[in-house]
């Protein structure tokens, strides 16, 4: 496995849990 998979495979993780803790926050305010 090369560095830069690694990179990619942070960089979408962290993105994935940014948008999900968006998502939960404006769930949060429907409620």
């Amino acid at each position: 496995m090369s560095a830069d998979l690694v990179y990619v495979a942070g960089a979408v993780g962290a993105a994935g849990l940014l948008v999900y803790l968006v998502v939960a926050l404006l769930k949060a305010e429907d409620l």
